[in-house]
Parts: structure tokens; sequence; C-alpha cells
């Protein structure tokens, strides 16, 4: 039977899960909430759902399984809070748009409240579904490119607004962070550096120094500053017995193997491919539904995992003011498993 699923956020995030949850057969959108009722309205008229204007009255009427956190708020998670916790506390599992919260304490809590509940919370975090960073995996699950010693990621696009200052390190390098932690595991330590571009406000330009808890290191770039009309990512592990490169998220996959000249080359497909850049969202709730609906006890990009690439986001905020190598606190062992309840 379909899962009975609501949105709550109805701008360009939101629509785009309303309308994957809409196209899955896993799935069932029956009501779409948004504080502004014209625009949830819109919304819901688009896939015949039902309109809310509250997450109160949206979770005591409606009958739901999965609420779709698609709020944004201030540097992009301000107003995740508020109702992943409603709908937590009511029974139901949660996906939420990253970051988790700005607020690294709201973040830490709503992850202890699904553990409590034991309710799956995941995260959208959706560049590493995609064929080209599954494939990359395997090489290392394989032993395709031996042990990891570092990773280079680069995350840099066009936003030109001016918030807090450090809307650009909370509202973007989750993603960039998560990519590091997907191949190289948890982090360890971390040494920040930023500035605010010519004519900004805000720190606009960042460059973190990691090492991770395995010994490998690696280095992020990431800015608020570059263009949107060329690649806007860049990811580069290098192993014991061999190197790949992902350009531009998913467009393609090179594997340099250490000891030949034949290099694999994987290239994102006309033909069924990765359309655009919406389509990662749709495969990351696809593979939410799907391990909701198999009750798999590891959820991929799970609340744990959204909360340790904030951690690692904040210990470089924490670097960048005082100067200092800072410790990440250790959210989990193991990347996807599930933390025990707390007692």
């Amino acid at each position: 039977m379909a899962l009975k699923v609501a949105v709550v956020g109805a701008g360009n995030i939101g629509r785009i899960h309303a309308a994957a949850y809409s196209a899955h057969d896993l799935s069932n959108l029956v009501a779409v909430c948004d504080l502004v009722e014209a625009k949830a309205q819109d919304l819901a008229r688009a896939h015949s759902a039902r309109c809310c204007t509250t997450v109160e009255h949206l979770l005591a009427s409606e009958d739901l399984d999965i609420v779709s956190v698609a709020t944004a708020g201030e540097e992009n998670g301000g107003d995740h809070f508020d109702p992943v916790m409603a709908a937590l506390d009511a029974g139901k599992h949660v996906l939420c748009e990253k970051p988790l919260s700005n607020d690294i304490g709201n973040a830490r809590r709503m992850v202890a409240a699904a553990r409590n509940h034991d309710l799956r919370l995941g995260v959208d975090l959706n560049h590493r579904f995609v064929p080209a960073a599954e494939r990359a995996r395997r090489l290392i699950t394989d032993g395709s490119l031996g042990e990891p010693l570092f990773v280079n990621m680069n995350l840099w696009i066009r936003n030109p607004r001016e918030s807090s200052p450090w809307f650009h390190l909370r509202a973007l390098h989750s993603h960039s962070v998560d990519v590091m932690r997907f191949f190289c595991g948890d982090v360890a330590r971390v040494h920040a550096f930023a500035l605010q571009a010519p004519g900004r406000k805000i720190w606009s330009v960042v460059s973190i120094n990691l090492e991770f808890t395995s010994g490998a290191v690696g280095h992020l770039t990431g800015s608020y500053d570059m263009s949107n009309l060329h690649p806007i990512e860049r990811c580069e592990v290098g192993g014991t017995r061999g190197r790949f490169v992902i350009d531009n998220v998913y467009q393609e996959l090179t594997f340099y193997p250490h000891e030949s000249d034949e290099l694999l080359v994987v290239r994102n497909s006309i033909m069924g491919g990765v359309t655009g850049f919406p389509q990662t969202i749709h495969n990351r709730i696809h593979r939410f539904l799907q391990q909701v609906t198999d009750g798999d006890e590891s959820l991929e990009a799970s609340g744990e995992e959204g909360l340790a690439a904030q951690e690692v986001v904040e210990a470089a905020i924490e670097s960048i003011n005082s100067g200092s190598v800072i410790d990440v606190p250790a959210v989990l062992a193991t990347a996807g498993a599930r933390a025990p309840k707390e007692t």
C-alpha cells in the first residue's frame, strides 16, 4: 500500500518534493501545507491534494505516514525545527531539507527525537543519490580504489543574497561535507579560513582542511561568487590503488587505476540518465520511500548523517573565528547506521 505523504513548504523545493511523491508508486501525496494559503492552494490543486496552512491542522486532520519538510528560513534551515519536531511527536517519519537546522542544538534535538520515537528521519543530501556517486562508492567497497588517502572537494555557485555572516557555510556545505563523508567516513578535525569577496558582507568564500578518523585528509573549497553557467561541483578521491573524479555532480565519473593506463569512464546517458538537478531530489526521495517501505534498519542520508555534516560546518565556523584546529564531535562511528536510543 502506498505511503500517505504531506509536503510542508510550497516554495520551489517543495514543488519538487510534491512532484516526486506524486510520480512515485510507493507514495500518495494527500496534502500540502504552507503559511501562505495561496501557495498551498496552488500546489495542492496541481496534485489533487488537500490544502493546510498550519502544521498543527495538517497533523490533526490527515492520516499520514511521512511528512516532507521543505521549508526554508534563516540560512535555509531556520524553519525546519518546529514542523520536524511536530511530525515526529505525532508519530510520522520525516524527510527534511538540508541543513537539518541552522542551529546545531536544534539539529541535535531533532535527531534525538527521531531516535527516541523510533522513527525514520532522512535528510535531502541529494548530491550522493546519483549514478556517478554510487558507482564511485563501489570502487571503494570492492577494493578497486584501495584505502582512501585524500579527497578534494569543490562546490561553488552564484548566490548574491546577503544574509547572516555564515549563510554560505550553513546553507550550502552540508552537501559538500556529506559527499566527502560518503567516500571517506567520519571527520575528526578541521581547520578553516574564509573571506568576504569584494562587495560582500557575508563570508562568501571558504577553504577547509579536514582530517578523517581513518587518517585520510581532505580539502574543501566553496564559494557563493561563481557563475551557475559552468560546472558547480568537482570531487576527487585518491586511494592506494587508484583515483577517481566526479565532474559536476552527475555528469561524468573517471577512474584512474594506478597500475593501468586504461581508464574507467562513466558518463551521464542522454537516454535514461539524470535529466537535471531536480531529478537528484527525485532520486533521493525514491530511496527514502523504498527504505521506509522496506523497514530498513540503516537509512541512507539519515538524520545522524545530516547532523554529522552540520557538526563539521559548525566546527569550521569555530575554526574561522578562533584561528584554531577544531575537533569535530562524533555523531556515528559508521556512516548510515542508526544510533542507539537515548536512555
